[in-house]
């Protein structure tokens, strides 16, 4: 992966990318459990739920270069839910941004990997993320800013559900359609969960697919889970260029550990010893790592 500008080498049929891309996913959620486990704190749910998105972006869709960092036409990446960053991390570590064993000193002192992204202190991080709702307005920014510097570049931004209660995610989703961006993706994963339990009883999005498509967005609405229909979607949203586009995907919290998925808990409590284990070795049992 290092050494291409994006997509998996020696992929054949589209079955077998999409198979490649499951693995992938994974090894990512292997990796997310192993490191919150490690450090004792840390939010898998929304972590896993992200896996497949995070998955099929990086080892897909986006055009970037692992060894060349601040190659100026690459696409960009912002994880506005933040606190999501071990995703992200694994994702960053199986593509050559930083060695693999730097995973296990998640949030520990001194460490480049804390417990939200820091793009001062961990390669491949294009910004600093976690205080919800900023995500998306920073990558209109950097949207707009790309176009009128003529780079063919695209700026893809994963938003969570609860953070899209924040009001300046729809400020900005209003800028970004006024402003025609056609080179702006977001996801925004819909798992359900908030901190405070279910979004729909704290404040409801839905009709969430509607909304974006009344603010001017090209809206698809897939399960999160199914690799083929996130692959297609982001092909999609990123060909379509008369404007911003949103892909609302239906995921699970904790997705692809039995006692985690659908538990509010895990938001932002990391497994024991034991339960991180167990939790390995389900997700070794249902098929090949990366």
């Amino acid at each position: 992966m290092a050494a291409q500008d994006s997509g998996l080498a020696g992929v054949g049929t589209r079955e077998e990318l999409i198979a490649m891309l499951e693995n992938k996913a994974r090894l990512l959620r292997w990796d997310i459990v192993r490191m919150t486990g490690l450090a004792g704190s840390g939010h898998p749910g929304g972590s896993l739920s992200a896996a497949d998105v995070v998955a099929a972006l990086y080892f897909q869709v986006l055009r970037h270069r692992p060894a060349e960092a601040g190659w100026p036409d690459r696409d960009r990446f912002i994880l506005s839910k933040g606190h999501a960053c071990p995703v992200l991390y694994a994702a960053l570590a199986e593509t050559g941004y930083f060695a693999r064993d730097t995973l296990w000193t998640l949030r520990k002192l001194g460490s480049i990997l804390q417990g939200h992204p820091d793009m001062k202190r961990t390669p491949g991080v294009e910004i600093s993320s976690g205080s919800l709702g900023h995500g998306l307005a920073a990558a209109c920014g950097m949207a707009l800013g790309l176009r009128m510097d003529k780079r063919p570049s695209d700026v893809y931004v994963v938003l969570g559900d609860g953070e899209a209660q924040e009001g300046e995610v729809w400020e900005a989703a209003m800028f970004a359609a006024q402003n025609c961006l056609g080179n702006l993706v977001g996801v925004i994963d819909m798992n359900g969960l908030q901190i405070d339990g279910s979004c729909e009883d704290i404040v409801s999005l839905e009709p969430v697919a509607d909304k974006w498509r009344s603010f001017g967005w090209h809206t698809i609405e897939i399960d999160g889970h199914d690799m083929g229909a996130v692959l297609s979607a982001l092909e999609a949203a990123r060909d379509h260029r008369g404007g911003p586009a949103m892909i609302v995907a239906r995921t699970v919290k904790g997705k692809g550990v039995s006692f985690m998925e659908h538990q509010v808990d895990f938001h932002g409590k990391a497994p024991s010893p034991e339960q991180m284990e167990t939790a390995l070795a389900e997700i070794e049992a249902t098929g090949s790592l990366g």
